[in-house]
C-alpha cells in the first residue's frame, strides 16, 4: 500500500495541534475516518496512515464499533531515531559516535546492522514502521528499495552509499565513490607515473563498483591499465603494479606477498588503502591510505535531521599519501 507521505501528516497534525490548545482532552473522541476524509479530501488508506502513526506513539486509541479517543496528551518532543547500518567497524563506531553527540539530548536513537542481508534488511525496516520520527538507513547496495522507503511513517534520510535514483526524494550524506576515486588520484598523479598498471581489489557482493568506476575513467584520461581483482592471492606482484585495496585483509595478503618475493611497497610497486586507521600509519613503514570523514558524516546527519527540506550532502575525502605509494 503505497501513502501520500505529505497529506497523511495532516491528520497527524489535526490531533496533536488540537490536544496542544486542549481543545482534545483525554478521552475526548476524535473526527471518525470518513470525517478526516470530508474535511481534508483525503484516500482511506491515507486517514488510516495517519491514525496508525498516532496510536503507534501511544497519543490514541481505538474502541471497535465507537471510533477513535485521545489515550495520552503527553506528546513527546524531540527525534526518535531508527538507525541502521550495514555492518559494525570502526569506522562505523566513529560516524554512531559523532551522530549521537552532534544529535544532543533530544535525540533518542536505536541502533541495527543489516550485515548485507536483504532480508533482514526488509525485516528490520519493517519491523520499525509506526515506531520512530526518524528512519535514517545505510542501504548499501541494495536497489528497488523505494517502495519500502515510502511505506515509512517518519522522515527517511539515506547515509554513505548514494543512489542516484533516490536523489531530491530524501536528504543524504554519502560518498561519491567514483569521484572521490577520481579525484584522489589525480591529486597524486605525480607520484603514480613511475607505475604502469593499477588493480582495484575487492569483493563485489558488498563493496561498491563506482570506486572501479573512477579508477576507469583515471586510467583511461592518463593511460595507465588496470584490471579489477576480488582477492589478492591468484597473482604474483610485478615491478610497477600500484594495487588500491578495500579489504586490510587483501592488504596484509600483499604485504606477505611482497615479503616473500623480496618487493619494497613504494619502490617496487605501490598500494593505496581504503580507510585510514592508526595502525595504517605504522605499517610497512607507512600505507597510503584514501578516506572519507565518518565523524563529518555523523555531524552533517545530525543537522539534516533538524533543517526543513530536501538536501544531497556528499561526504570529502582525504588522501593520506605515506611510503607506499
Amino acid at each position: 500500500m503505497k501513502e501520500n507521505k505529505s497529506k497523511y501528516k495532516l491528520v497527524v497534525s489535526h490531533v496533536i495541534d488540537r490536544i496542544g490548545t486542549e481543545e482534545y482532552k483525554n478521552g475526548d473522541r476524535i473526527p471518525s475516518i470518513n470525517d478526516f476524509r470530508t474535511e481534508y479530501g483525503l484516500s482511506r488508506d491515507t486517514v488510516f496512515a495517519g491514525l496508525r502513526e498516532l496510536m503507534s506513539k501511544g497519543i490514541i486509541a481505538s474502541n471497535h464499533g465507537v471510533g477513535y479517543f485521545v489515550k495520552s496528551t503527553k506528546i513527546q518532543t524531540g527525534h526518535h531515531i531508527f538507525l541502521l547500518f550495514n555492518e559494525f567497524n570502526e569506522f562505523k563506531e566513529d560516524l554512531f559516535n559523532s551522530f549521537v553527540e552532534s544529535a544532543g539530548n533530544s535525540a533518542t536513537v536505536d541502533l541495527y546492522f543489516h550485515n548485507y542481508n536483504r532480508k533482514v534488511f526488509e525485516t528490520l525496516v519493517n519491523d520499525a514502521n509506526n515506531k520512530y520520527t526518524d528512519y535514517i538507513i545505510m542501504s548499501g547496495k541494495f536497489q528497488g528499495i523505494e517502495p519500502l522507503l515510502e511505506s515509512l511513517s517518519g522522515r527517511v534520510f539515506l547515509l554513505d552509499h548514494f543512489h542516484a535514483d533516490l536523489k531530491g526524494k530524501y536528504s543524504s550524506v554519502a560518498q561519491n565513490f567514483e569521484t572521490d576515486t577520481y579525484e584522489a588520484l589525480e591529486s597524486a598523479i605525480e607520484l603514480i607515473r613511475k607505475y604502469r598498471h593499477i588493480y582495484m581489489i575487492q569483493k563485489e557482493e558488498k563493496e561498491p563498483l563506482e570506486r572501479y568506476d573512477g579508477l576507469k575513467v583515471f586510467c583511461s584520461k592518463y593511460g595507465f591499465g588496470h584490471d579489477y581483482l576480488s582477492v589478492t592471492t591468484t597473482r604474483t606482484i610485478e615491478k610497477g603494479d600500484l594495487f588500491i585495496v578495500v579489504n586490510d585483509r587483501d592488504l596484509v595478503d600483499l604485504l606477505k606477498q611482497a615479503t616473500a618475493q623480496q618487493l619494497t611497497a613504494g619502490t617496487d610497486f605501490g598500494i593505496i588503502s581504503y580507510n585510514d586507521t592508526p595502525l595504517k600509519e605504522l605499517l610497512a613503514g607507512g600505507i597510503t591510505t584514501l578516506s572519507t570523514d565518518f565523524k563529518l558524516m555523523g555531524k552533517t546527519m545530525a543537522k539534516l535531521i533538524k533543517t526543513k527540506g530536501i538536501n544531497t550532502v556528499e561526504n570529502p575525502w582525504k588522501l593520506e599519501v605515506r611510503s607506499s605509494l
